[in-house]
């Protein structure tokens, strides 16, 4: 069976690069190529066929993630599909259900079938779902329930799979030597550790890579390597145990590659802001200029309750030195389990860094908007205004618009005094 990366190679434009260029500058042959070279990817298993697919990578625009899922303590089908509707509804290009209640596969289930955009999961939370339903610690998970919890999602239709890859002893054995404020915030990257500590044996995913490419392979799964050594704060940013993690997620690209398996690499995480463009352009180089997934990053510790806020100022950074996909943050985070209206939140303030982003990397579609956005607003334009936008319900809760101003200022209105002035001035 030809991969989406075979097809490219081949010349074979799929009708799936037409559809993905949607919104973007570039058309279906050069997003064929940077797909065929690995610069970007298209997150697309046919056995579901989402309905807006979209390309990651470079010369395209900035997308965002929303992360959805359950809990064991919090759990509900109907909550999440919400949650999902509220995502998509504010702007997100991809969801990434990462449920750990009992009903986890249900709840999988039910996005796949209702999700318009790519669909993203985290296999091993599966694996450790099963152990606990099964009264087992999940370091008794077996490496064969790893790799069949990838090939479930798979079979699954699921369109990406992060998968700890890159944490191996070596990059272990770095954070046990040098000491971190927050040890390890990822759970994968800590069900992983504890399983490597627990049976003294390396990383399966690492160690038998080939597998995992040939499961992807079956499926036509993206892989988006996952960070397990991010940093959990700032103080740990950019330390040897996250350095050694990339190095071998720059290997394991070139092995993608060559499997003809799309790939992108994820990032930090906590990370001060003057730190962002050297994580940002250190991966690009060591990963061969694959599509960088950042959470966040998150530039400070202290602001619980206004994490998306922080987030999106990390992630505009982010974005303007390359990275090309934003996982967003919740108001929630560090705090508890967000509903909808967490998830709206944090949604739009991803969208925003991702658009600030692209207006740096020079994205035209971006430049454009804001163009139309400050002539509109010269011209009192308030209907052409709404049209260019980000989120265009706003304008519907405002009054006090006219030709004459804003209710803020109304007849003071700066632009209208101004041109007035200059109107008369030039004529003189």
């Amino acid at each position: 069976m030809m991969t989406l990366i075979d097809r490219a190679r081949e010349g074979v434009m799929d009708p799936i690069f037409q559809r993905a260029c949607a919104g973007e500058d570039v058309g279906p042959e050069e997003l064929a190529r940077l797909v065929a070279e690995g610069l970007a990817v298209i997150p697309y298993n046919p056995s579901r066929g989402c309905a807006r697919p979209v390309g990651i990578g470079q010369g395209l625009r900035t997308k965002v993630n929303a992360n959805i899922g359950t809990s064991k303590d919090q759990s509900s089908v109907q909550m999440e599909l919400r949650k999902l509707k509220a995502a998509v509804g504010n702007g997100a290009h991809a969801v990434m259900d990462l449920s750990t209640g009992d009903d986890a596969g249900e709840v999988l289930q039910a996005v796949l079938s209702h999700s318009p955009v790519p669909v993203g999961t985290v296999p091993i939370y599966h694996g450790a779902v099963m152990c606990r339903l099964s009264g087992r610690p999940v370091v008794d998970m077996t490496e064969d329930e790893m790799f069949q919890a990838v090939e479930l999602h798979g079979r699954m239709g699921v369109d990406f799979v992060t998968v700890h890859t890159g944490l191996t002893r070596q990059a272990l054995s770095h954070l046990v030597d040098q000491g971190r404020l927050t040890d390890i915030v990822s759970r994968g990257g800590s069900i992983m550790a504890a399983w490597m500590i627990h049976h003294d044996r390396e990383n399966p995913f690492a160690r038998d890579f080939g597998r995992l490419l040939e499961i992807a392979r079956r499926y036509q799964m993206t892989l988006s390597l996952g960070d397990g050594m991010r940093p959990g704060s700032g103080h740990d940013a950019t330390d040897r145990a996250q350095v050694a993690e990339l190095l071998e997620l720059g290997r394991q690209v070139g092995a993608c590659r060559e499997a003809g398996v799309q790939v992108m690499v994820e990032g930090p995480g906590h990370v001060p802001l003057g730190q962002i463009g050297a994580n940002v352009q250190l991966q690009k180089r060591l990963c061969q200029g694959a599509p960088f997934y950042v959470l966040g990053p998150l530039v400070t510790d202290s602001a619980a309750g206004y994490d998306h806020l922080v987030g999106a100022i990390g992630g505009a950074v982010a974005a303007s030195f390359g990275a090309d996909f934003l996982c967003y943050v919740t108001p929630k985070e560090h705090l508890g389990f967000p509903d909808e209206e967490d998830v709206a939140e944090g949604v739009r303030a991803s969208v925003v860094a991702a658009h600030v982003g692209d207006l740096e990397k020079g994205i035209r579609s971006a430049v454009r908007r804001d163009m139309e956005v400050s002539r509109a607003r010269r011209a009192m334009d308030w209907d052409a205004q709404r049209e260019a936008a980000l989120f265009p319900w706003k304008f519907d809760r405002v009054t006090g618009m006219s030709s004459q101003g804003c209710a803020m200022c109304g007849p003071l209105c700066a632009m209208r005094i101004a041109q007035e002035a200059l109107g008369s001035w030039k004529k003189v």
